[in-house]
């Protein structure tokens, strides 16, 4: 037997049982594992399994089902460990049909593990019935879950507007990403995320951010991607790896945190645009020992638990809503709107340049060096 595997996102991987999992399923057939979201990349060198979870590509879980089912292999397993079984129920569902979308026969079991070890832990059966699903749901002391029973319990009610979008498994105080830009914080466990000409204009059970909503731009609701909480909940020791740098000293610029950041790993330094984004990327970057050059004003929302940053790393901190002002002089003047420059030679050189570039703007700043 054929089996593909895909995981998704860092708490699976954190709590060992992705590893367990795909240990198990490895009894029944020849496997192949590929991985889903940014997080989740960091969390495989973590726990240093990229060479059994390929994690080569930046891939939507959708895709990386596409990608068995066009390999057809004989049945899809797709782990997940979502903050409640709603949040992870709903997760499925919506995977599930973005997948349907970009196949032509829907012919193969997707077996979708949900919250292994939990009281509230599920076995989801989507597409063609398997008996692996009932099987593994014996094994691991799963409920089984239909996907009629989370049609009726979560989305029926959902479909009603495509303007609104009810986002489930929500708790007060919690940061609100679409599409990886913070956009809000909840205020109430009933969240509603309302759009009107394809930009958010309100926030039922939430505070709007207005620079995180001027950030984000155009977004169709019903396809993007919304997040609640922190991206990464672990707290981790971070693995290092040996990487290989350009020869030159390459310096990318990064200003969105829904960026591939991977990308940039055989960059010499990597300058980034706003608290999130540099919270997010120095964390990831820290893996690869490549230093950043943050641009912030302080409006952070922490996003994850702990934000690691190489050594010789600065961090400017500017006025409160010029990080952004800043980073698109910075794009312009220093990369001539491109992602990658060859031009400099060192940090200190880079660093002396933003500076000259934050005085003509005549605002304040402070510089913490790590």
């Amino acid at each position: 037997m054929n089996i593909g595997i895909v995981v998704h996102g860092p708490n699976i991987i954190d709590s060992g049982y992705a590893e367990k999992l795909i240990n198990l399923i490895s009894e029944y057939g020849d496997i192949s594992v590929r991985l889903g979201g940014t997080m989740g990349r960091t969390a495989v060198i973590d726990k240093s399994l990229e060479d059994i979870i390929d994690i080569s590509k930046k891939l939507v879980p959708s895709d990386s089902l596409k990608i068995f089912h066009d390999a057809g292999v004989d049945v899809i397993f797709l782990l997940n460990y979502g903050k409640s079984s709603t949040t992870g129920q709903v997760f499925g569902y919506k995977v599930y049909n973005h997948y349907k979308n970009k196949i032509s026969s829907n012919n193969i079991p997707i077996v979708q593990i949900e919250r292994p070890g939990e009281e509230d832990g599920s076995v989801i059966n989507w597409a063609v019935k398997s008996d692996l699903a009932d099987e593994f749901a014996d094994k691991l002391n799963l409920n089984i879950v239909t996907p009629e029973e989370i049609y009726e319990t979560h989305i029926r009610g959902d479909e009603k507007s495509q303007t609104r979008r009810t986002i489930h498994g929500v708790s007060p105080g919690e940061n609100i990403m679409v599409n990886s830009v913070v956009i809000g914080k909840s205020t109430s466990d009933k969240l509603i995320l309302v759009s009107k000409d394809n930009q958010i204009v309100d926030i039922v059970g939430g505070e709007i951010k207005p620079h995180g909503i001027e950030k984000l731009g155009e977004v169709d609701l019903s396809k993007a991607i919304v997040k609640t909480g922190l991206l990464r909940k672990a707290k981790v020791k971070p693995r290092v790896l040996e990487s290989e740098k350009s020869k030159n000293f390459k310096v990318a610029f990064l200003d969105h945190a829904g960026e591939d950041v991977y990308q940039f790993k055989d960059s010499s330094l990597v300058i980034t645009v706003g608290d999130d984004t540099t919270l997010i990327a120095s964390d990831i970057l820290y893996r690869f020992n490549i230093p950043i050059i943050g641009i912030t004003d302080g409006d952070l929302d922490k996003v994850v638990e702990s934000g690691f940053k190489s050594k010789n790393s600065v961090i400017f901190e500017v006025e409160s809503g010029n990080d952004d002002i800043i980073g698109n002089l910075i794009h312009e003047e220093l990369f001539g709107n491109e992602r990658v420059s060859d031009e400099f030679q060192n940090i200190d050189e880079v660093s002396e340049k933003i500076i000259e570039i934050i005085n003509n703007r005549n605002i304040k700043y402070t510089i913490n060096k790590i």
